[in-house]
């Protein structure tokens, strides 16, 4: 029970009410021995003026009744200046202490009353005070001190016994309260976590907020956003899951037909009809742009790319593999190629995955500059650091198109040039981030287009 919050509420409240019940119990005790000590001064003066309306002529046996019935030993009354011993007693024991009622400090009350409870002498005392509706100018009694210690300790008992009473039941109403508010609905709130941990792509099981405490409430309504959330990611992922299957698939079977056609395209070539040597080398292209796209698709609708396996690349030797392969691809009539790499740089790198970022970003660059039938330059330069290596990939294009920017590394969204897949970059960007580095764009505008890469030196291999 005290590993619960409400049985931690209930021991809590217990201790801090009978804590509480503690400075107020000396207060209470001293209260109660000034009106115990003030009421037998009254008794004292009752019994000496039935006295005096007698003149005194009382007989033994009633003058010691009196004594008994005000529980004192002897009463002395001044009046008029003349101090005079009202009623007596055959006992005339030695007084032990003093205590003056008119008007004592509260500190001395408290004090002469602890003290009184932890004596246990048999002791007489002397009570002073003043009489009642000015009947005298001072009443003094003597009177033994064990009855008022009895009393002291008696009420004292009763206060401990009401103090526990009122904890306990002060307690219980907190631990019903506590529970009620507090502990069931978080047992409410583990309980629909749990549930829907169990399934959380079943939107049935996100919670319903119900809390009437308003900071459960507000933890209620962010689980169910958040609930909401994820269910609605998990379902989105799952759709694109099965669609990635589908268009894989899809895309295998196309690529083999479009191979096919393209083979025909090729002996279409080498036909000598001038309507046929001028429309194949459209449907040639077309086909081209075609494969490129259903193998960009393939290779993107992997559930994740491999791991990079990383080694030591020399960077320019990988530079020189994609630029020959690019002027092959354009015989080098337009654009000029070079880089600003030194022959012993080397970078920590998946050599085939970094030949795949550079190779499409050269690739991109190479027709862009060609859309535009001008001449151009696409230079690559590289420089290491303690960090880490940054490559940089500069062309004389004509820049990116605005929508191209705004989504650039968007699978399907981030398109540079017309009949593009807008796959190619996201691909960079992934195999780039798979090395922890990053891939970003410098700039881009009419004087050309700056792409950098950034590796650090410290990923694990």
């Amino acid at each position: 029970m005290t590993n619960t919050l409400s049985g931690r509420f209930l021991i809590l409240t217990v201790i801090f009410v009978m804590l509480a019940e503690v400075f107020i119990f000396v207060p209470s005790v001293a209260r109660f021995r000034e009106e115990y000590l003030l009421a037998r001064l009254e008794r004292a003066q009752i019994a000496s003026l039935a006295l005096l309306a007698a003149d005194g002529m009382i007989d033994d046996a009633l003058e010691a009744e009196l004594l008994e019935n005000a529980e004192v030993l002897n009463v002395v009354l001044r009046r008029d200046a003349v101090r005079q011993l009202i009623l007596s007693s055959d006992q005339m024991p030695m007084i032990a202490h003093s205590y003056d009622m008119r008007d004592p400090a509260p500190w001395v009350l408290m004090r002469d009353a602890l003290a009184r409870m932890i004596n246990p002498a048999d002791e007489v005392i002397r009570v002073i005070g003043e009489p009642v509706r000015e009947a005298g100018l001072l009443i003094e009694i003597t009177m033994p001190a064990a009855p008022l210690r009895a009393a002291l300790i008696d009420y004292g008992l009763r206060i401990l016994a009401l103090s526990a009473v009122i904890s306990i039941f002060t307690a219980v109403l907190l631990f019903v309260a506590v529970r009620q508010l507090m502990v069931t609905p978080i047992k409410r709130l583990v309980t629909a976590m749990t549930r829907y941990a169990e399934a959380p792509a079943d939107a049935a099981r996100i919670i319903r907020p119900e809390g009437r405490v308003q900071e459960l409430r507000d933890a209620e309504d962010a689980l169910q956003k958040l609930q909401t959330d994820l269910t609605g990611a998990l379902r989105q992922r799952a759709r694109l899951a099965q669609l990635g299957e589908a268009v894989a698939k899809i895309s295998h079977d196309l690529r083999n037909m479009l191979s096919v056609a393209t083979m025909l395209g090729d002996r279409l070539e080498a036909s000598q009809d001038p309507a046929v040597q001028r429309i194949a080398p459209r449907l040639v292209a077309s086909l081209d742009r075609a494969i490129n796209l259903t193998e960009a698709t393939l290779a993107f609708g992997r559930a994740e790319e491999p791991a990079p396996k990383l080694t030591r690349v020399a960077l320019r030797k990988l530079v020189e593999d994609v630029f020959e392969n690019e002027r092959l691809a354009d015989d080098g009539a337009l654009i000029s190629y070079s880089d600003d790499i030194a022959p012993t740089l080397a970078v920590r790198a998946d050599p085939e995955q970094l030949y795949r970022v550079l190779s499409n970003l050269v690739r991109n660059a190479r027709l862009a500059i060609l859309a535009t039938g001008a001449q151009g330059r696409i230079n690559i330069a590289a420089r290491d650091s303690d960090e880490g290596w940054e490559i940089t990939i500069a062309d004389t294009g004509p820049g990116l198109p605005q929508k191209a920017r705004e989504h650039l590394f968007k699978p399907f969204h981030g398109g540079v040039r017309k009949g593009g897949s807008g796959l190619g970059l996201a691909i960079c960007a992934e195999l780039v981030k798979g090395h922890g580095g990053r891939l970003e764009l410098v700039q881009s505008g009419p004087d050309g287009t700056i792409f950098r890469i950034f590796i650090p030196a410290g990923v694990a291999a």
